[in-house]
């Protein structure tokens, strides 16, 4: 847990910044300048907007400084559900991501790679260490809208031989642009009718009893161990590129014997990180897609 009063480089920035100006949703708490931030999943984090020297090792050994980096350090923080994480960084399009500030010299590339235990770092990757390539990679267009998403087209999901189709005439509209892939996201969010087909065509692959989540968010629990639990392959068609989620991308054990479908019904569609857990994802922004490659995390 990082301790801004043990810091002698951490300095909060003013409300009447520059930087705090091009935050959006900031607000004034004495002369500091206060955010507040909100996920699709209803996760959120307040607290001071700051600069920090930000410290990165290299794949040569060696490591490399970035000062006056902006960071928000959380004083109240509120997670979907229970779990532990010491933060969340920004690898959005937002004036303050981490990708936005490191700019050039990362080269429109990063990648990560997101462990399936909580005890194993997960590991993130920027410039040419970040190219997704060899057996088993697949890559799908990134489709821009608005200053700060990454959106996908998602053209249907597999469960079984039940195949759900995804999109809309509106999203055709919109050039495709149906699906915002996030990292910071825990749970992948579907548009009520595509998440009741897909809930359905789970229920009819996995013969558990159902129970109700205690944590009264999630809509499809059985009575299982994460061990037993038998779930269903899905596969997520995006434009270009299948990938393959397994049970470890779609349930999450809510407590002991309680396993719940990882996926919720929104307004917002959205490919959470649960659904990435040991994927290699690459980002290329100068070539505009996104990579995935099947991945043993804790390993890399």
């Amino acid at each position: 847990m990082f301790d801004p009063s043990k810091s002698s480089t951490y300095r909060t920035l003013s409300y009447s910044s520059r930087i705090c100006k091009s935050v959006k949703g900031t607000t004034k708490d004495g002369d500091n300048c206060e955010y507040t931030i909100s996920y699709g999943d209803g996760s959120q984090s307040q607290g001071d907007l700051s600069e920090e020297i930000l410290t990165l090792d290299s794949t040569n050994g060696s490591s490399i400084q970035f000062p006056r980096t902006v960071i928000g350090c959380g004083r109240n923080n509120t997670v979907s559900f229970d779990g532990k994480g010491s933060g969340v960084v920004g690898l959005g399009r937002g004036p303050v991501s981490l990708i936005s500030q490191l700019g050039s010299s990362i080269g429109g590339k990063f990648s990560y790679c997101l462990a399936s235990t909580s005890n194993t770092s997960s590991r993130l990757n920027f410039g040419d260490a970040a190219v997704v390539s060899g057996k088993g990679t697949v890559s799908t267009p990134m489709l821009s809208l608005g200053p700060v998403f990454y959106y996908l087209t998602l053209e249907a999901f597999s469960v079984g031989n039940k195949r759900i189709k995804f999109g809309s005439s509106s999203s055709e509209s919109d050039g495709g642009r149906n699906i915002i892939i996030d990292s910071g996201t825990p749970l992948t969010l579907l548009p009520d009718d595509v998440y009741s087909k897909l809930e359905s065509a789970v229920v009819h692959e996995v013969k558990l009893k159902r129970v109700k989540d205690p944590s009264k968010q999630l809509s499809l629990c059985f009575e299982s161990s994460f061990h037993d639990l038998k779930a269903p392959v899905i596969v997520a068609h995006f434009r270009g590129a299948d990938v393959k989620l397994n049970a470890v991308n779609t349930f999450v054990e809510i407590e002991e014997r309680v396993v719940c479908l990882a996926f919720m019904s929104s307004k917002l569609a959205i490919f959470g990180n649960l659904a990435q857990i040991n994927l290699l994802v690459g980002y290329d922004l100068e070539k505009k897609r996104v990579s995935f490659k099947p991945t043993d995390c804790t390993n890399q």
